[in-house]
């Protein structure tokens, strides 16, 4: 249905648990595929649906070494596993030295991934730079989401990020914002965004909530459906499905 692509320019500022907190409570079928190739912590964070712990060598690798011969959408689901919460997963390499041998596959697993007929995806690209090659996958995103924190730091490594991003790459921002200051922190990257010249599509925000990341970790239940963390990642779900399903304008 439609490839996100989730990540940011330095420290991958909260993007997994981010991109966890999205698919598990987004608005249509979805999959969180992990594809950094700095190496994937979704199979040592989270448990399986049924409460056991994640094959952490059945994903991206396992994919790889089938997919040689050409990657079709149908293959990927032969790959996924289910976490708690009943959300599919594609889990991503262990470790970073797997992604040399793997340097063909970005860009058919980004066509993939993109043409997979029931289910949006939300792809965790960790932090961008380290591996040129991921910008074959993220060119076939519909929308690439930046995270970011307010600090003088990320902020200017965002500004740097969005001057080399593709002019023709649909660009969102998300701040992970202190709730205390939520919305004047998002105003204020806003402004700075605005000011790079930059079309970027939108700035909005996420809750920085330690406490709902670490429920997270464990046992849906009421406590981590009223933190501030999903209450925003609801929020920003709505956002970015609308996003990448507006209707087509009429001519």
């Amino acid at each position: 249905m439609a490839l996100i692509v989730l990540a940011a320019d330095k420290g991958a500022p909260g993007v997994t648990t981010a991109a966890t907190a999205l698919g598990a409570i987004w608005p249509r079928p979805v999959l969180l595929a992990e594809c950094d190739p700095a190496g994937g912590d979704l199979a040592y964070r989270l448990p399986a649906a049924d409460g056991s712990v994640l094959n952490p060598a059945r994903g991206l690798l396992t994919l790889g070494a089938t997919a040689r011969r050409g990657l079709h959408p149908e293959q990927i689901y032969e790959h996924t596993q289910k976490i708690v919460g009943g959300l599919d997963v594609l889990a991503g390499l262990t470790h970073g030295e797997q992604a040399a041998g793997l340097t063909w596959l970005w860009g058919p697993l980004g066509r993939a991934l993109a043409a997979l007929p029931e289910a949006d995806v939300l792809a965790d690209c960790g932090r961008l730079g380290g591996h040129p090659q991921t910008a074959e996958l993220i060119a076939e995103a519909a929308l690439v989401v930046l995270f970011t924190r307010a600090s003088l730091d990320h902020v200017a490594h965002l500004r740097e990020r969005l001057q080399v991003m593709p002019r023709d790459a649909q660009v969102g921002v998300v701040v992970i914002a202190d709730p205390r200051q939520y919305r004047t922190t998002i105003d204020e990257v806003r402004r700075i965004v605005a000011a790079t010249g930059r079309n970027v599509a939108f700035v909005s925000g996420l809750a920085h909530d330690p406490k709902g990341a670490e429920l997270l970790r464990g046992q849906w239940g009421g406590r981590l459906d009223r933190s501030l963390l999903i209450r925003t990642a609801r929020e920003l779900a709505g956002r970015l499905a609308a996003q990448i399903h507006a209707p087509e304008p009429v001519r």
